[in-house]
Formats: structure tokens, C-alpha cells, sequence
């Protein structure tokens, strides 16, 4: 009889993380987002929650005023969806976000019905997109005191569900949050649902037994990022155990009275 025990330890680390945003908020308890990997880059104020690490190319470019600036261009592909962030180092004098904007759609055709006023984290933006039967385009351009940026994803038109979690990780600003572990916290995560994980045939056909450990952050808005595997089993007990951790269900952290995110440390034991 396959029997699966799911242990929770409190796993002792620190990292820092970014400043929540409002569009976020419809990310809560019980809705588990499909990116289970938060991207960071503090250097650029920014962070979103990508199906994998991107690739990062950087150059440098001059205005029309001769003003030197820099880009670094954030791009992934999974499953026929591409998505890119693009970012500009806004030098003095600054560059409004209206002309930012004029100069990004040039050449993109959008719906202009399509326009839509943007606030990520008190930053603004506004978003355009364009639809057709078979395919989805949506882009955002915001603007931080010093940074612009230009979120894009297409893909297939049944791929919206997915471009629309990624646009709603966006996270802006220079903060950073801090992630704590249990003995720093005043009141534990606790768990409201935690799925066991599905044995795969592969894996009994080959009798394999063993423990997948995970680590994943609790986060304070109720859901579960930056899993990473410590130790993996074979024949897809490593990605079964990664699904089951996406469907944990939680009450965030509490530390001097408001939620905070919280490092785990997850255990998936598999017998036959």
C-alpha cells in the first residue's frame, strides 16, 4: 500500500524579496499561481513571477539628446507563450512615460479600446493588448523614479489565463521584504490544505522509495513561491511533489501583528 507522510520542518535562512503591489492581491488563499518562481532583480527595481529563470542581455544605447543609457532586456519562452521584460535606465532629464509609451507602441498593433491606467505599487503605467482568433498580446509600460519598463507576453489566445497571472506578480520599487523563519516570527504559517502527491507509475514499476525535500516560501499574500528542491526523487515523484507544494493552502505569518512570508521546509515520503 503506497503510503505518503507529508512532514513540515522550519528550514533557518534569509533572503530579501520585493515590495507587494495591488494588483497581486487577487493572488489570495486558496488560488495557486502558476509560476511557482519569483524573480528578482533589486538593481532594477523589480520583480515577477516567471515560468523559469530568463535569459538577460544588456546594451547600451544613446537618445536623441545624446544622453547614454542603459538596457537589459529579461526574456523566456515556456510552453509557445514568450514573455520579455524590457528595462531602461531613465537618466537625467528624465524621460516622461507618456513619450516612453508613444515610442513602445509605434509599432505595435493594439486595440487603442484596448488602453487601460495602470497603479503597481503607487507607480503608474497603462496597458494595451491585442487579440486575435488564434493568438494574445498584452503589454505594460511603467515607470519608477528612475527605471522604465516594458512587460511583454504573447501567445496562444488559450494561454490568456497564464498572461494574466504574470502581468498580476508585477512588483515595483527599490524595497526590500524580508523573509523570515519560524523561531523569527510571532505566529507560524498554518497550513489549511495540504494535497499528498500522486505516485507515478514509472515509479513503482521501478520500486522506488525514498523522500523528496522541498524548500518554499510561505509568502504574506497567501501563496506559495521560490520552491526549490534539496533532494529529488526520479521517475516524476520530484515534479509530483512540486505539485502537491503549489496546492498547499495557508494562513500567512504573523510578526508584531501583520502577515509576513515564511521559509518551509517540505517533506514528501514516498513507499510502496
Amino acid at each position: 500500500m503506497k503510503r505518503i507522510l507529508l512532514l513540515l520542518l522550519v528550514h533557518v535562512v534569509f533572503v530579501g524579496g520585493a515590495v507587494c503591489q495591488e494588483p497581486e492581491s487577487g493572488i489570495g488563499p486558496g488560488r495557486v499561481p502558476i509560476f511557482p518562481q519569483r524573480y528578482s532583480d533589486q538593481g532594477d527595481g523589480f520583480s515577477v513571477l516567471f515560468p523559469s529563470k530568463p535569459a538577460i542581455t544588456t546594451s547600451k544605447f544613446s537618445r536623441e539628446d545624446g544622453k547614454e543609457r542603459t538596457k537589459r532586456l529579461f526574456t523566456v519562452t515556456v510552453n509557445n507563450v514568450a514573455y520579455s521584460i524590457e528595462v531602461f535606465e531613465n537618466v537625467k532629464p528624465r524621460q516622461e512615460l507618456e513619450e516612453f509609451i508613444a515610442e513602445g507602441i509605434a509599432s505595435f498593433q493594439y486595440d487603442p479600446a484596448s488602453e487601460r491606467n495602470l497603479t503597481v505599487d503607487g507607480f503608474p503605467g497603462k496597458e494595451y493588448s491585442r487579440q486575435t482568433a488564434t493568438t494574445t498580446t498584452v503589454v505594460q509600460f511603467l515607470a519608477i523614479e528612475d527605471r522604465l519598463f516594458r512587460f511583454t507576453a504573447t501567445g496562444p489566445a488559450a494561454a490568456a489565463p497564464v498572461i494574466k497571472d504574470f502581468f498580476s506578480s508585477i512588483k515595483l520599487g527599490v524595497d526590500t521584504e524580508q523573509i523570515y523563519t519560524g523561531r523569527d516570527v510571532d505566529v507560524k504559517a498554518r497550513l489549511l490544505k495540504r494535497p499528498g502527491p500522486a505516485y507515478t507509475s514509472d515509479a513503482r514499476d521501478n520500486r522506488v522509495e525514498g523522500t523528496v525535500v522541498l524548500k518554499a516560501v510561505m509568502s504574506k499574500t497567501g501563496h506559495v513561491e521560490n520552491i526549490k528542491v534539496i533532494v529529488g526523487l526520479p521517475y516524476g515523484l520530484t515534479e509530483q511533489a512540486i505539485k502537491a507544494a503549489r496546492q498547499i493552502e495557508f494562513v500567512p505569518a504573523m510578526r508584531y501583528g501583520k502577515p509576513v512570508s515564511m521559509w518551509m521546509q517540505l517533506e514528501y515520503n514516498f513507499s510502496l
